[in-house]
C-alpha cells in the first residue's frame, strides 16, 4: 500500500542580540520522539536553523511543510523574531506573517503551525483564518515549559492522534512535570475556511438618479473572492464553452475537463453544469480535494471520497460492508460505487471534483485515483451501469504527473480551458456594475488587468461601490497599496522560490516587445496566468502584472 509522509517543518532563531534560549534540547527532543515512535516512516522531519525572513519564504516554499514549528523569541504585537544577515535580531509583525499564510493557502494547504514563542497568541490570532489550527502562546512560557510542550504535542502526533489531543496533552505534559504554564498554549482553529475581503452589501450606484429610482435599482454585489452565485446579476457566460458543456453532460459516461489558472471561473462553470444536470432530475455532488488530511494512504484516501459523496448524494454510507481488504483499494472503491451508489440511485449521477491538482504532489495516491476514473469513464461507453456515472474534474495546474496516456483522465472527454472575456463582454459587464463609461474608460481599465475576469469583477466592485475613481485604481492598481496586493504577493512568492522561472518574469516584464523563453518556462508561466502566447513569444497578460513584477522582482 502506498502512503504519504507528513512533513513537519521546524525552524529556529536565536538572535546574537537576544536572550540566549535552549532551542537545541526542544529540536533534539522532537527528533527522539520521531525515532521512538512506531509510525515515524509517516512523518519527515526538516530542520532550519538561525531563519531569516526570506529562508522562511523559500523553505515553506520549497518544502510544502504539512506542519510549521517555530520556536525562537515573540514580541506579541511587534512580531515574531527572525534573524538579520548579520546575526541580530528582526521583528516580523503579525500582519506581515498573516499576509504570507494567505498567499501560501492558494499553493498548498498547511494543517496546522505551532509558535513555541513568547506572547505569540497575537500571530495565532492572525494566521488561524488561514490555516486548520494555530498555537501560540499567550504570555511568556520558560523554556522548560516549552520544551515540555512540544514533547508532549509530537509524542501523541506521533502515535497517530489528532490535533486537538497533540495540543491537550502537551499542555498535560507541563503541568504534569509541576510547571505552572500548562495554560499558557492557545489553539485557534479556523473554522471559516475562506477569507472574504469584501462584504455582500446593496448600493446606489448612478448619481442622476431620484429616490424613487434609487430604491428600485438597488444592486446585489457578489463576494468577489468567492465563485459567482447562479442567481449572480454579473455572471458573464462563455455561450459556445455553456453550450458544449450543458449538452455534452447529458451523454452516457461523460467526462469534462475544465482548466485556468486560478481565479478563472472553474468552479463557477462546474456550479452551473451541476444545476443544468439537477434540472433534468440528476444526482449531483460537488466535492472539492483541498482536504489534504486523508491522504496518508490510496485507501484512506477511497474510503473518504466514498464517505464523502455518499453523504452529499444522500446515500447511506456503507463503507464496512463494501470494502474487502483482500481485493485492493481500487477494487473495492470500484465496487462502492457499482454494488452501492449506482445501485440505490436510479438517475445519472454527476460528480463535479474541484481542484484536483491538490493532489499532484501527493504522486503515488494521484496516479492510482485518476486511474480510476479514466477506467470508470471508459466503463461509461459500453457497461449500462456505469453509463449512469458522469464526471466533471477541474484544475489550475498542467498535469506533471508522469502516467501512461492510456490510463489518463486527462487525454478524453471534452476538453474546456477559460480564458479572458473579450472587449465585449467587458463591456457588457461595465454595464451591469450601472457605469456609464466611455469606450476610453474601458479601453484603460482593460490595459490594466485585459480580460482576466476576478481582475475586472474586484476593480468594477470597488469603483461601482464608490471606493475610488477609476483614475484612483489606475494609479494605486499595481502597488501594495491596491486591491490586489494579496493576489500579487501570492504570484511572487511562487516566482521567488524558483530562479529560473523569476528569471524568465524579469525577461518578459523588462521588455516592450514580446520575449521568446525556453519552452518550460514559458509553458509554466502560461499556466500561472501571468503571461500570453504571441506565435512563439510570450507577452504579460496585463499592465498590472508588468508593473507590479518590473518593480519587484529584484535581480
Amino acid at each position: 500500500m502506498s502512503s504519504t509522509v507528513e512533513k513537519i517543518l521546524i525552524l529556529t532563531a536565536n538572535p546574537t542580540n537576544t536572550k540566549p534560549l535552549r532551542l537545541s534540547e526542544e529540536v533534539r527532543e522532537i527528533k527522539t520522539a520521531w525515532e521512538r515512535s512506531q509510525r515515524r516512516n509517516q512523518f519527515e522531519i526538516i530542520v532550519e536553523e538561525a531563519v531569516r525572513p526570506r529562508e522562511l519564504r523559500l523553505s515553506l516554499l520549497e518544502h510544502k511543510p504539512d506542519i510549521v514549528h517555530f520556536s525562537g523569541h515573540g514580541g506579541g504585537e511587534h512580531g515574531l523574531v527572525f534573524m538579520r544577515d548579520d546575526g541580530e535580531a528582526l521583528l516580523v509583525k503579525p500582519d506581515a506573517l498573516a499576509r504570507l499564510f494567505k498567499a501560501l493557502k492558494e499553493i498548498f494547504k498547511i494543517k496546522c503551525v505551532l509558535l513555541n514563542a513568547c506572547y505569540s497568541e497575537v500571530q495565532a490570532e492572525k494566521i488561524y483564518l488561514y490555516v486548520d489550527y494555530v498555537v501560540g502562546m499567550k504570555k511568556k512560557i520558560g523554556d522548560e515549559a516549552a520544551k515540555q510542550f512540544a514533547m508532549g504535542f509530537y509524542d501523541t502526533l506521533f502515535a497517530g492522534e489528532s490535533i486537538n489531543s497533540a495540543y491537550a496533552l502537551g499542555c498535560n505534559a507541563i503541568e504534569m512535570e509541576d510547571i505552572p504554564e500548562y495554560l499558557t498554549p492557545v489553539i485557534k482553529k479556523s473554522i471559516e475556511k475562506t477569507h472574504i475581503r469584501y462584504k455582500t452589501e446593496k448600493v446606489s450606484i448612478l448619481p442622476s438618479e431620484t429616490a424613487q429610482d434609487r430604491a428600485e435599482s438597488t444592486i446585489k454585489f457578489d463576494d468577489i473572492d468567492s465563485q459567482v452565485p447562479l442567481n449572480s446579476t454579473f455572471y458573464i457566460e462563455h455561450p459556445s464553452i455553456v453550450s458544449n458543456c450543458y449538452s455534452s453532460i447529458l451523454k452516457p459516461g461523460a467526462l469534462i475537463r475544465i482548466k485556468s489558472p486560478r481565479k478563472m471561473g472553474k468552479t463557477s462553470l462546474m456550479s452551473r453544469i451541476l444545476a443544468h444536470a439537477a434540472k433534468q432530475g440528476y444526482k449531483t455532488a460537488f466535492l472539492n480535494l483541498w482536504d489534504t488530511d486523508f491522504l496518508t494512504s490510496i485507501d484512506k484516501f477511497l474510503q473518504w471520497f466514498c464517505a464523502s459523496l455518499s453523504e452529499e448524494l444522500d446515500v447511506e454510507e456503507k463503507i464496512d460492508k463494501h470494502w474487502k481488504k483482500i481485493l485492493g483499494s481500487q477494487k473495492n472503491c470500484t465496487n462502492y460505487f457499482r454494488k452501492h451508489l449506482l445501485k440505490e440511485i436510479s438517475t445519472p449521477i454527476v460528480l463535479g471534483l474541484d481542484d484536483v491538482d491538490q493532489i499532484f504532489q501527493y504522486t503515488a495516491i494521484a496516479e492510482e485515483f485518476f486511474k480510476l476514473l479514466r477506467a470508470w469513464h471508459e466503463r461509461g461507453q459500453n457497461e449500462e451501469i456505469w453509463k449512469k456515472m458522469r464526471l466533471i474534474i477541474a484544475h489550475s495546474k498542467e498535469v506533471y504527473i508522469n502516467m501512461d496516456a492510456n490510463h489518463s483522465p486527462f487525454n478524453v472527454g471534452l476538453s474546456i480551458e477559460l480564458g479572458e472575456f473579450s472587449q465585449a463582454q467587458v463591456k457588457d459587464l461595465v454595464k451591469r456594475h450601472r457605469l456609464n463609461w466611455s469606450d476610453i474608460e474601458i479601453e484603460q481599465l482593460m490595459k490594466m488587468v485585459s480580460g482576466h475576469p476576478y481582475l475586472l469583477r474586484a476593480a468594477l466592485y470597488q469603483i461601482a461601490t464608490e471606493q475610488v475613481t477609476l483614475e484612483q485604481f489606475l494609479q494605486i492598481a499595481p502597488t501594495e497599496e491596491g486591491l490586489y496586493a494579496d493576489h500579487l504577493y501570492c504570484h511572487f512568492l511562487v516566482l521567488e522560490a524558483n530562479d529560473s522561472l523569476k528569471s524568465a518574469m524579469q525577461q518578459v516584464v523588462a521588455s516592450d516587445f514580446p520575449v521568446r523563453l525556453e519552452p518550460v518556462q514559458a509553458f509554466k508561466l502560461r499556466s500561472m496566468g501571468l503571461v500570453v502566447s504571441r506565435g512563439n513569444e510570450v507577452v504579460p497578460l496585463c499592465n498590472l502584472y508588468r508593473l507590479y513584477f518590473r518593480d519587484r522582482l529584484e535581480n
